[in-house]
């Protein structure tokens, strides 16, 4: 599975990508515990973070695959 870390994320991780290597559909608490054992720094962000898949955020309830591509989006501000 792959990730794509923006702003705040990126800076955390030290990357903009990275290959999860998971086995079968994870639930999203299940894909925020496997990612904060690779990236502890992230978990102060999982609360507000948004996913996407597709161009699509996803709903909290959808699982995730092993083939997907998920863009974590940390919240944003600006003018």
């Amino acid at each position: 599975m792959k990730m794509l870390f923006f702003a705040q994320s990126r800076q955390i991780a030290g990357s903009g990508e990275y290959v999860l290597k998971t086995e079968g559909v994870l639930t999203q608490p299940e894909w925020w515990a496997l990612l904060i054992a690779v990236f502890p720094g992230l978990a102060s962000q999982q609360k507000t973070t948004r996913l996407a898949r597709r161009k699509t955020y996803l709903q909290s309830d959808e699982l995730l695959y092993p083939g997907d591509e998920i863009v974590v989006i940390p919240p944003v501000s600006g003018g």
